[in-house]
This record gives C-alpha cells, structure tokens and sequence, in this order.
C-alpha cells in the first residue's frame, strides 16, 4: 500500500490561492519533543474547519523556515521506507531454504528429494484466511490479478456495470474492462475513500458491483456501503490492497463484503516483491475464482478448501498460482502482519496527537480511527499552493511530505478518458452499448474528488521511525504551520 511515496503525481502540482486568518502563537518548534505520547489515542479527532495559511508569510516566534534561509529542523533528510522489508529476518530466510532444500517451488508439485508435497502456498491460503477471519482465500500472481480473479469468481462480464472511485489505481479500472464491464465512476470524501453519498446515484440497472477501496489505509464506510448494495442487491468487492491488516469495527478489512483482494507488492504492509490473494466466505465466488486462476482447474488443495462438492465443471481460465517461494516469504510476513500494523499505529498517533492542538488543522476524515493501518498523517490545507507551499516546507526542514499519493484520479488519465480497451477495438463490450458511449469521463465526472487531491498534505509514517523521527515530524510541521499562519 505504499505506493504513496511515489513523486510521479508531484509534477503534476500548480498554484491556488490561500485563506486568510491568523489565531494564535505556538509554543517553540524546539519543545515539539515534549509533545508526543507513545500510547494510542483512544478516540478519533474530530474534523474542524481548515486555518488559513499564508504562503508568504513568517513569523519570529516561528524560527526562519529552512525554505528561507533558516536552519532545517533536521540536518539530514528523513526518509520512510516501505514496510515489510523493515521486518525481513531468519524467519523469511527458513522459509526460503525450505523451499530450496526440497526443490520444489511449484505449489502442487516437485522432485522432493526430503519427501512431501510442496506447502507453503497451501499453508500461506489457510492461514491468511484464518488471519482475516474468512472462510477462503486463493493465492494468486499479484493483486492486479487478484482483482481479475475477483472479478471471474463474482461472474462480473459484457452488460455489467462496476461503481468504483474516481481517486484509486490503474489496476481496478483494468480489471473491469478486461472483464468486458463498464466501469462507472463515483465521488470520493474526505476520508479518500468512496463517498456513500455519492455511490447511490450512480447506480443503474445494469449495476452488478460496487468495488470499496480502502484507500492509502483507511477502511472505507462499509456499513453505508453494505446498506446500499443489499438494497439493491448488488456485490461489494473490497479492494485492499493499500490496506492489508486494517479493520473496520472490529472486522478485518477484505471479510465484509462479498470477497476482497490484497496486493503483496513491494510497497505493500507485508510483500514478496509480488503477489496478491482473494478472500471470501462464499463457496460459489471461491470455486470460480479457484478454476479461473488455473486454467479452470479445481485442485486438490482447493477442492478440499472448498469443503463441498464442486458446482462447476472445468472452466476457461487464466494462470495466475503463485509460486513456493513467493508463498514462503509471505507466510514470514504474514506472522508479523500484527506487530507492523502496531508500530505504523504508534508513530501516526504520535504525530496526530504532537499537532493536534494547532487551531483550526483538521485531519483526513477517519472511518474507523482504530482500525486504520497509520501508514500517513495527512491534514487540510486550502487549496493546491498552498498545499504545495506546506509540502516544499516540510521537505527543506528534511521531514519527508507529500500530496495524496498511492493512486490516480482515473477520469483524467487519457487513456481512460478515451475508454481504451486491450484490443483498442471500438467493439469491445465494455463501451460498446448506447450506455457506456453516453458515460462521461473527465473532469466533469469528479470536480470534487479533484477539489479533495488539491487540498491534502501528507506526512508518510515508516513503522521504524525512531523517538528522534517522530519528534523531529512534529517540530517540523508545527513550525512551518505556525509561520504560514496569517
């Protein structure tokens, strides 16, 4: 999920205007060390309206921001890493060896000179769905095909419709016309997620699906979500793969709805470099995905997944197993899944709760405060330069900062403005009907999705900062804050 921490978006950055108050005087940048609690912050901070700030100006009692000629809060620059590497130890290494020793890295099968069928995939599937409290899971190639996958098992195809965000990843609009759907773009709100407001209206008759991405680590609004679908008896896809580990009251994020995907990737909570999974507690969604993964095979080791006697024959499909080697590393991760999602949690709490006191800063709307992942500290700003401001700020006092990063606004990007397709064939299903033809993509599909990317500056947390980093962050944000403040 941190893929936030790419700068491709950063060029597309350009000037706005700033608001205009100025309220108080901050204690020094020096006492911001003082500031922070290493416990976790029981309730979530309430949204209060954004303080202007004043690009321009700086104030004594602030210290001469390093972008004028000041001294950096820190002398070397800060840099957040992604994840679940960090935690790479012996434990991924005898996983590994395991695999090696027995020569045999393809999941169903091998040369065994130690005896025994390959496991680690098999185990990696029973203990991720154990893990995030479902019935099922299938390991798969990556999470782009996960989603795929996804799409196969929820019979997703030529007619369909898939409601998704305007703000996510190349790979959930691809997934959808691969499958020969049309994907239809919904609002986003302040948490970055899905809008619920939003999605209601843009559903049709030819609605099948609403795909939930929970975003950069914040759990989507599912109980809104779920309501909607069940009254329109439609699917929930959640797409977790910038959110592995989070929950939403109580509920691990991917078991709500009716399946979900996660993504390990590098930049992921945990990783292989690659790979991806599907989840579900519906056999049907199960054994489609299964066959749709290998070649509409149902192997052994899914059949008894299933627990039941296949529905389907063998079917047309794809070839997306992941491998022993990928499904050793990851069931290392898997079992440290829990102590990073604690670590990401403290620093982000920290650092929450060191500028929270700043008057009128309000904070990226939370679903569920206690179930995000904490991989980002992001607050308001008034618009693009002034955002753009803060963020150069930060960067000269050596605090790493960034606009909302990890996806894309997809109704601008050309290619799906232009509704290409994998064939580039104006027959393609997916836009094909009189319907897809008349759905409008561009701006005018998401002003506001484009409105929220303009105003948040970002902070990302790495899970190994040290008590320094986090006191350093705070030092850093509170002096830029208050010596923009006019």
């Amino acid at each position: 999920m941190w893929v936030q921490k790419n700068r491709a978006n950063r060029a597309t950055n350009a000037g706005r205007s700033a608001l205009g108050r100025r309220s108080f005087l901050v204690a020094a940048a020096g006492t911001a060390s003082a500031l922070f609690s290493k416990s976790r912050t029981a309730a979530a901070i309430e949204p209060a309206s954004a303080v202007g700030l004043d690009p321009a100006r700086t104030t004594a009692h602030a210290g001469l921001l390093a972008l004028e000629g000041g001294t950096p809060v820190r002398a070397t620059k800060l840099a957040a890493n992604y994840p679940g590497p960090l935690y790479y130890d012996d434990e991924e290494k005898a996983e590994l060896m395991e695999v090696l020793e027995r020569r045999a890295p393809f999941r169903w099968y091998g040369i065994g000179p130690k005896g025994g069928e390959p496991s680690k995939c098999n185990d990696f599937e029973k203990e991720l769905a154990e893990h995030q409290q479902t019935r099922y899971a299938l390991a798969v190639t990556s999470g782009t095909m996960a989603l795929s996958t996804a799409m196969a098992g929820l019979g997703v195809g030529p007619g369909d419709e898939v409601i998704l965000p305007a703000w996510t990843w190349y790979s959930c609009y691809n997934a959808i016309v691969a499958a020969g759907a049309t994907p239809v773009f919904a609002e986003i709100d302040d948490s970055m997620d899905i809008d619920p407001d939003d999605l209601e209206r843009r559903i049709t008759p030819r609605t099948k699906v609403i795909m939930a991405v929970h975003i950069a680590g914040e759990p989507a609004e599912m109980d809104t979500i779920l309501k909607i679908a069940r009254q329109h008896r439609l699917k929930v896809l959640e797409d977790c793969a910038q959110s592995a580990g989070a929950s939403y009251h109580g509920k691990r994020v991917g078991s709500i709805g009716d399946c979900g995907i996660y993504s390990f990737q590098e930049c992921k909570t945990i990783t292989a470099g690659e790979g991806g999974a599907v989840i579900t507690n519906d056999p049907i969604i199960f054994e489609r995905a299964a066959r749709f993964h290998d070649l509409g095979q149902l192997r052994k080791g899914h059949r008894a997944m299933l627990g039941e006697t296949p529905h389907f024959p063998q079917l047309l499909g794809g070839q997306f197993r992941m491998s022993e080697f990928t499904g050793a590393v990851l069931r290392a991760q898997l079992r440290k899944l829990d102590r990073i999602l604690a670590d990401f949690r403290d620093k982000a709490d920290r650092v929450t709760k060191g500028i929270q006191d700043l008057p009128g800063i309000q904070f990226r709307k939370s679903n569920d405060p206690a179930g995000a992942v904490g991989s980002a500290v992001y607050f308001r700003a008034a618009g693009k330069a002034q955002r753009d401001h803060f963020i150069r700020a930060l960067e000269a006092e050596n605090v790493p900062a960034m606009t909302m990063e990890g996806s894309v606004i997809l109704p601008v990007v050309p290619y799906v403005q232009q509704k290409q397709n994998p064939n580039l064939d104006a027959n393609w299903p997916s836009f094909s009907s009189p319907e897809a033809k008349a759905l409008q993509y561009g701006p005018s599909c998401c002003p506001r999705t484009l409105a929220i990317y303009d105003r948040y500056v970002g902070v990302p947390m790495d899970p190994k900062y040290s008590d320094q980093d986090v006191a350093d962050i705070i030092a850093a944000v509170r002096k830029v804050y208050s010596a923009m403040i006019s």
